[in-house]
């Protein structure tokens, strides 16, 4: 089954945190999004393997985006 990690508001991607292949458990950041000066870290709900990362940093990102997907 794969998770569909999607960002929650309008931001910049300013660091991916992990890679295509890498194991995660719940509650690991994926990315993390710049918005107003905030860093919001974009956590897995569950524990797998990144299956793929759909931005790169510096990208903006719309509320809705695919940011990663998660198999677990």
């Amino acid at each position: 089954m794969a998770e569909e990690v999607r960002a929650e508001m309008v931001a910049n991607v300013w660091k991916v945190v992990v890679g295509v292949g890498d194991s995660v458990a719940a509650g690991d950041a994926l990315v993390i999004l710049d918005s107003m000066k905030m860093e919001i870290p974009v956590i897995s709900e569950d524990g797998g393997t990144v299956a793929s990362i759909a931005v790169h940093e510096g990208d903006v990102v719309q509320d809705g985006d695919l940011i990663a997907v998660v198999e677990s």
